[in-house]
């Protein structure tokens, strides 16, 4: 029986939706109102030139890429360690430095719990994922266990609560 296992990545699916309608949202509702401004302000005295629509449609896409920030969390874990990408920041740990994945019925998304006591969020599986986040969940957990207690990859599962509430 091998003792290998499939290294895991994981983006949330529900949360990127979202962020991506937003800014779709975003850059049209810039480009309506690119399209409907009125040639002249109240009173007749400004005029909206082309430069001023391009200008607001401009606006809305620089907005919108910054929405899309918010759809950047990944997770990718394999035998040698894993590799957290939140919304700001990114870290690559080792398995030997991380005590515990947790997932608690709580929790909006899943936490790795270190040996020096600091917790990091895992903002790429979130509660909103629902089952996805706990198979998600339960293949960190192997690969956690295959590093830390070989022979136990398949005993992850057990232990801390592993479907949010």
């Amino acid at each position: 029986m091998s003792t290998t296992v499939d290294p895991v990545t994981v983006r949330p699916r529900v949360w990127r939706t979202v962020v991506w309608l937003a800014a779709a949202a975003m850059l049209a509702g810039s480009t309506w109102v690119a399209v409907t401004m009125p040639p002249t302000g109240a009173g007749q005295v400004a005029q909206v030139q082309p430069l001023d629509r391009i200008a607001t449609v401009g606006l809305g896409a620089i907005v919108a890429g910054a929405v899309l920030v918010l759809a950047r969390p990944r997770v990718a874990a394999d035998s040698h360690g894993i590799r957290v990408r939140n919304v700001v920041g990114g870290y690559e740990l080792p398995w030997s430095s991380v005590r515990q994945v947790r997932f608690d019925r709580d929790s909006w998304w899943a936490t790795l719990e270190l040996v020096d006591g600091d917790e990091l969020s895992l903002l790429a599986v979130q509660v909103l994922d629902g089952k996805r986040a706990v198979a998600a969940v339960r293949a960190l957990r192997r690969l956690h266990a295959a590093h830390t207690h070989p022979g136990a990859a398949g005993r992850a599962d057990a232990g801390a609560a592993d479907q949010p509430g």
